[in-house]
């Protein structure tokens, strides 16, 4: 009684598609989706203009806000609900350029 054993192989399909979804899951924790999602930010904005839709003022992060139903006068404080990207929120950008400060000469 003899057993052959068979010798199996990956084919190159299936080792292009190992290689696509590694590429796909290092991409995704590379770029950080999380880091782009908006998030909702209420703080308190100085006015720094009024126009017909609202007053308009400037956060913190240095995005322009505008207040609808305001009848404020400019250098008044109102409190805007907001969305800006998370990574302006947790320093992900801080922690870009202090990589791309080490690796330049």
């Amino acid at each position: 009684m003899t057993t052959k054993q068979m010798e199996k192989r990956l084919s190159r399909r299936t080792i292009m598609a190992l290689m696509i979804i590694g590429l796909a899951v290092v991409i995704v924790f590379t770029v950080t989706p999380w880091n782009i999602m908006p998030t909702q930010v209420t703080e308190d904005v100085t006015v720094i203009a009024v126009t017909e839709y609202g007053c308009v003022g400037e956060s913190q992060y240095g995005t322009s806000v505008v207040v609808p139903e305001c009848n404020l006068q400019v250098g008044d404080t109102v409190s805007a609900t907001f969305y800006i990207p998370s990574m302006e929120l947790n320093g992900y950008y801080d922690r870009l350029q202090d990589r791309v400060d080490i690796v330049q000469p």
